[in-house]
């Protein structure tokens, strides 16, 4: 499988502050790679300096084979970019917003009105293609954002923390759409977020800290990095059940998930300890298992690993 975006020792910084810091990357054509991390990490000024709207200060970055420092337009020719901020009109409809990407991006009359109609299909906005922008709720103008970046079918699609401040529900009608852009097109997704289990919707993430990649893979790659054993207990009261978890030998973190607790342990912790730890009347024991981390306790595992090797 052919790469279609390539960073080598991608710098980039904004006085003393290393936004980018030496960032070697990999995305694969016709595959979701995820950047993950929190603010500050750098998502943005990578999804920026890719799309040829900063220039490096260092090091190489190529899309689709055209260097991005060398040819800026070539690459904007060949990707669809949505960034953080809504950026469509707000006084024109879906419709006219649309029309008016295709214009920009030189798609011929004569194909523009099929392209609509299927990404109207595709978007689910064809009941609110009357509709002005600028009325639309959060998801639906993250949807049409999304058309608009698809107008001129690109070979790679950069999106930057799209979901952020959308709702749950169109948050994964958001997802549903991509993946099906990728299935249906062969289209490459880059696409940047702060949602820890948006990370298991991709084939690929690379999780960011301070401008550069901590590790990347696949979610399942990523999971097998933690030696820990992750631990899922059903207990009521779970804050007292927490407190006395926390206690416990060989335990590293006590995490709550909805009404269950997540316990993070050295491989040698057992069923049995955990069990006697919340023995008594005071506490009711529903249940004991094993699972696999989650992408939040990956990238806690990896952030602390990270730290103790730091000069």
């Amino acid at each position: 499988m052919s790469d279609a975006i390539i960073t080598t020792d991608l710098t980039r910084s904004f006085g003393p502050i290393h936004a980018v810091a030496g960032l070697n990357l990999r995305v694969a054509a016709g595959q979701i790679y995820g950047l993950v991390g929190p603010d500050g990490a750098g998502k943005t000024t990578t999804m920026r300096l890719l799309c040829g709207a900063l220039r490096p200060d260092g090091g190489s970055a190529t899309v689709m084979g055209v260097d991005v420092a060398r040819d800026p337009e070539g690459v904007r020719r060949r990707i669809g970019y949505m960034p953080q901020r809504f950026s469509l009109y707000g006084d024109l409809t879906v419709r006219e917003n649309m029309r008016f990407f295709a214009e920009v991006y030189g798609v011929s009359r004569a194909e523009q009105e099929p392209l609509i109609q299927r990404l109207l299909a595709f978007s689910r906005l064809g009941p609110f293609q009357g509709r002005r922008a600028e009325a639309l709720s959060g998801g639906m103008k993250q949807k049409l954002a999304l058309a608009c970046a698809l107008i001129h079918r690109p070979d790679v699609l950069m999106l930057d923390e799209p979901t952020t401040g959308v709702d749950p529900v169109s948050r994964r009608e958001f997802w549903d759409i991509l993946r099906d852009a990728v299935m249906r097109d062969g289209m490459t997704v880059l696409v940047s977020t702060p949602y820890m289990d948006e990370a298991d919707r991709c084939h690929m993430v690379g999780f960011m800290r301070e401008g550069a990649l901590m590790a990347s893979g696949t979610p399942r790659e990523l999971q097998a990095m933690v030696p820990s054993l992750v631990l899922e207990v059903q207990a009521r009261p779970y804050h007292l059940a927490q407190e006395r978890l926390r206690a416990l030998d060989g335990v590293r973190g006590v995490q709550v998930f909805g009404d269950r607790l997540h316990v993070i342990a050295d491989g040698s912790l057992t069923e049995e300890a955990i069990r006697g730890q919340l023995a008594g009347d005071a506490i009711t024991l529903g249940g004991v298992r094993r699972i696999q981390p989650t992408m939040e306790e990956v990238f806690m595992y990896l952030q602390g690993a990270a730290a103790e090797v730091r000069p």
